[in-house]
């Protein structure tokens, strides 16, 4: 487990778990000593055991493709029934229940200082979520170094294309960019390189798995 970012009132910390090089993130408020999960990739007795003795109050859904909740039903018995908040569009393909309905804005509160905004960024799949605290973004497989996530159709493509430069790319330049996935990026350098992409000419089948820079 690496520590991405730490002050007085939040502790952010990422772990490997899974056989896709999947991150999951435990954010932690030391004044309360109150928690909160955003994925389950796979691996419950490790995330567990990084909880630890914090107080866990949600469980954070990005999206329910499979290397993304490997570890949830494990997780949802294991620590007190910890409620799952997702969006009502993905909830349906959760392995358990979904307790909290997720929308486009609105907020998660933890130990009365920490916040997280809810985005809707829709294209990977239909219910995905991206959650955003100050200038800090974990976005699932909404957007990695380099590209969107991986889509399934050329309309998907244009779906997240329009979550990406709608809801992200209004960000500060200066937002760290968390995926689910593998390594962290700027956002200034994301819009940069998709600017490349913009300025060219595609096939317009073009989905899958696109780089701003080659595609």
């Amino acid at each position: 487990m690496t520590t991405v970012y730490s002050n007085d009132n939040v502790i952010i910390q990422m772990l490997e778990v899974g056989h896709f090089d999947n991150r999951a993130y435990i954010i932690t408020c030391p004044k309360t000593n109150q928690s909160l999960l955003i994925d389950a990739p796979a691996n419950a007795e490790q995330i567990l055991a990084h909880l630890g003795s914090t107080d866990l109050k949600y469980i954070l859904m990005t999206h329910n493709h499979s290397d993304h909740i490997g570890a949830l039903s494990q997780l949802k018995s294991s620590k007190l029934g910890a409620p799952i908040a997702a969006h009502k569009l993905d909830a349906e393909g959760l392995p358990v229940a979904a307790d909290i309905l997720l929308n486009d804005s609105e907020t998660i509160t933890l130990g009365g200082n920490v916040e997280l905004k809810i985005l809707h960024t829709p294209g990977h799949t239909p219910g995905s979520l991206c959650f955003l605290l100050n200038d800090l973004l974990f976005c699932g497989d909404t957007i990695f170094p380099d590209g969107p996530g991986k889509t399934g159709t050329p309309a998907d493509l244009k779906q997240i294309i329009e979550s990406i430069t709608s809801k992200i790319f209004s960000l500060s330049d200066d937002t760290q960019v968390y995926p689910g996935h593998g390594t962290s990026a700027i956002l200034r350098n994301e819009k940069q390189k998709y600017s490349v992409f913009a300025n060219r000419t595609h096939d317009p089948s073009l989905c899958g798995d696109v780089l701003w820079l080659s595609s």
